[in-house]
């Protein structure tokens, strides 16, 4: 499930196992399904 997130410029949608974030929730979610809970090896 991704969590939605409030930031000075705007709402963002982040990845619970992760925490990537993103500007739209539907990216959000289909990195999530294929997400495999490690940290980012790069920064969005």
């Amino acid at each position: 499930m991704v969590a939605q997130s409030q930031r000075d410029d705007g709402i963002w949608w982040e990845c619970e196992d992760c925490g990537l974030l993103f500007d739209d929730k539907s990216d959000a979610s289909e990195h999530e399904k294929r997400c495999d809970a490690s940290e980012p090896t790069y920064i969005q």
